[in-house]
């Protein structure tokens, strides 16, 4: 299995977060301080690991400094009500929604703070280098950055290394405080220092070794040993298109219609060749002539840095699936210039702005911990000004449980853990014979391999190895649609006040009843690229499964849904959701994977593995609302349940 789920690259890392308003917050308002008469704090602006004990000393004067000051329009308050009571189905204003030029005229920045802003910048020395709608970016000296920011830039020891960050909370003179949200890019960890403009070759080719399953159950593994009392079935070579379709209850909808988008960073050079070959392979519509767009940026950066091909299988992945389940949506990729924070901010900003779909599909994400409350504010807003055009996005809720394994800490990502988006988590998948949806569990995998007599698996059912993300964030307070719904147990685990839980909805994703996906690759030697299929999974796949089933659904409400959340807590203990849970069948549940040990061929030998299902670290699936699955799986009946009638 290889890495599923993109990371984003945080342009600064905090230990802790204070807390972040919930569903009608915009961000970090700013905070007022006595020893700064004329000035206003920018709260969230110092990272947390800038301590008095970390402090190296003084940043040279001379340093350069690159920020963006963020814009937090005429209106913010305003912004997050309106985006709120047209998103909720109990409001006079649902689906009221505002072009993106309706928009930007009622929440945007006026040209005055605009030009204040500027000013106020350049006043203290400091280059404009870019103006958009979001943010006025800038370069500089670390004199002048400290002149107009108030603050003193000192170096900090993080680790093994030392990073530059403001040594207090930048702030702003007083009479732009209603203009500006925050400022980024004071602190620079990490260190981003790669630039290419010419993106790599694509990955070495990955295949799946079989025996396969082609549907769950089809071939059971005989002469293997028996894992839960019983012959287990080997791993499904790829669901398609039409079995996905029949397990949500797609019925007659193809999307026609609807518009998504999908942001990634970076893009695949074969993506056409590859949709439009793997729709011919397995049976999904032919393309239609401009039914795929993509949207990039003049250049690319920080493409070793980011490992920019493996991007590549995160758009391919992300279109053919959107494909595969909504046939007739349109479909606009808009790739970032890198996988750091500003520059995906940018992808959703250009979606935002220009209104290039209502549904936006995001298999990226990092850990809690790494997102700042400055970037937090700044995502928010787009979010916001989404959510009031009739835009919904859905990201993806990890792949590392709850992310004890992989950072140390109990955890939810983000920007999946906002109160304004849709947090997609994943399952376990068995389409059986004529594609029946025969049931689903939470995704968790524990793997064992097989023992070198082969009459047994080791240590069975051996150790965790992937899992949906899920579980309750500490700095995202509790949304309104989640009361009620959310157990206390959950919403109050880090705080009596109750905090946002993850993920809302889920599909799809576990890789061992995964996905086939094609994709151009590259040769193990380099020389040459060709076409080939795969088996894949992650919550990389259910955000674009359920971004797809949503084009369903629009089409079947002829109008746009926006922002879903309100709207799917709604339909909350209804049949319209699978209610999955990690032990379905009252048995345990394993399936048998035999894998080229390097990937590609046989030469290197292969490896045989139990992998045990419905064993998400600490999470669990259960009946009702859980952090693994959220509110569950469309079933029959969702896609048609946004009827208007």
């Amino acid at each position: 299995m290889r890495s599923n789920r993109a990371k984003v690259r945080a342009v600064s890392v905090a230990a802790t977060l204070p807390m972040l308003a919930g569903a009608l917050a915009l961000g970090i308002p700013a905070a007022h301080a006595a020893d700064h008469p004329l000035r206003d704090l920018l709260a969230g602006t110092r990272p947390a690991w800038a301590t008095a004990e970390a402090d190296k000393g003084a940043t040279s004067d001379g340093a350069r400094v690159a920020a963006r000051v963020y814009l937090a329009g005429k209106d913010a308050a305003g912004l997050a009500a309106y985006a709120k009571a047209v998103s909720d189905p109990d409001s006079a204003s649902y689906g009221k929604y505002l072009t993106a030029k309706q928009a930007q005229a009622r929440f945007g920045a006026a040209k005055a703070q605009v030009a204040a802003v500027k000013s106020w910048l350049t006043a203290a020395g400091l280059k404009v280098t870019g103006v958009t709608r979001h943010y006025v970016s800038v370069t500089g000296d670390v004199t002048a950055a400290e002149k107009a920011f108030g603050t003193q830039l000192h170096n900090f020891a993080k680790g093994s290394k030392t990073y530059r960050a403001p040594a207090s909370a930048a702030s702003v003179p007083q009479g732009l405080a209603d203009a500006v949200l925050t400022v980024t890019g004071l602190d620079n960890a990490p260190h981003m220092a790669t630039h290419d403009d010419q993106l790599p070759p694509p990955d070495t080719v990955f295949r799946n070794a079989g025996p396969f399953s082609s549907y769950y159950g089809s071939k059971t593994a005989s002469t293997l040993p028996s894992a839960y009392g019983k012959k287990i079935p080997y791993a499904v070579k790829g669901y398609t298109g039409k079995q996905l379709r029949a397990a949500y209850g797609a019925g007659e909808r193809t999307g026609k219609g609807v518009r998504v988008a999908i942001t990634d960073a970076y893009a695949s050079p074969t993506i056409a060749y590859d949709a439009g070959t793997y729709a011919k392979r397995n049976g999904d519509a032919a393309w239609k002539t401009g039914q795929l767009h993509q949207s990039l940026p003049a250049t690319y950066t920080n493409t070793e840095d980011c490992g920019a091909s493996g991007w590549y299988g995160e758009e391919t992945l992300d279109v053919e699936a959107v494909h595969a389940v909504a046939p007739a949506a349109d479909v606009t990729y808009v790739g970032a210039a890198s996988c750091t924070d500003g520059d995906l901010l940018d992808a959703l900003g250009k979606v935002v702005d220009n209104h290039l779909a209502d549904i936006v599909s995001n298999s990226w994400g990092e850990v809690e911990a790494v997102q700042t409350p400055d970037l937090a504010a700044a995502y928010d807003q787009v979010f916001q000004l989404g959510a009031v055009e009739g835009i919904g996005f859905y990201f993806s809720s990890g792949d590392d449980g709850d992310e004890v394994a992989s950072s140390g800490t109990k955890q939810v990502d983000s920007p999946a853990n906002s109160a304004w988006v849709t947090a997609v988590g994943g399952t376990s998948l068995a389409v059986g014979k004529n594609d029946t949806y025969l049931w689903e569990t939470g995704w968790g995998t524990d793997k064992a391999v097989l023992s070198a007599d082969g009459k047994s698996w080791t240590d069975f059912p051996g150790a965790f190895t992937s899992g949906a993300g899920g579980g309750t964030s500490r700095t995202v307070a509790e949304p309104d649609y989640q009361q009620g719904v959310v157990p206390d147990a959950l919403a109050k685990a880090n705080s009596a006040n109750g905090n946002r839980v993850v993920p809302d909805i889920a599909a799809i994703a576990d890789p061992n009843t995964g996905f086939l996906v094609g994709q151009t690759q590259s040769s193990p030697d380099g020389k040459k690229q060709a076409y080939s299929e795969y088996r894949i999974g992650g919550t990389s796949l259910a955000a674009p499964t359920i971004a797809a089933v949503q084009a369903l659904a629009q089409e079947a409400r002829g109008k746009a849904i926006g922002f879903a959340n309100p709207a799917i807590y709604a339909k909350y203990g209804s049949k319209v959701y699978h209610d999955v849970t990690d032990n379905p069948t009252g048995k345990g549940l394993a399936v048998a994977r035999v894998d080229f040990v390097n990937g590609y061929d046989a030469t290197g030998g292969l490896a045989t593995s139990v992998r045990s299902l419905g064993k998400d670290s600490s999470l669990s699936a259960v009946k009702g609302y859980d952090d693994v699955t959220g509110v569950g799986t469309p079933a029959s009946g969702y896609v048609e349940s946004y009827r208007r009638r």
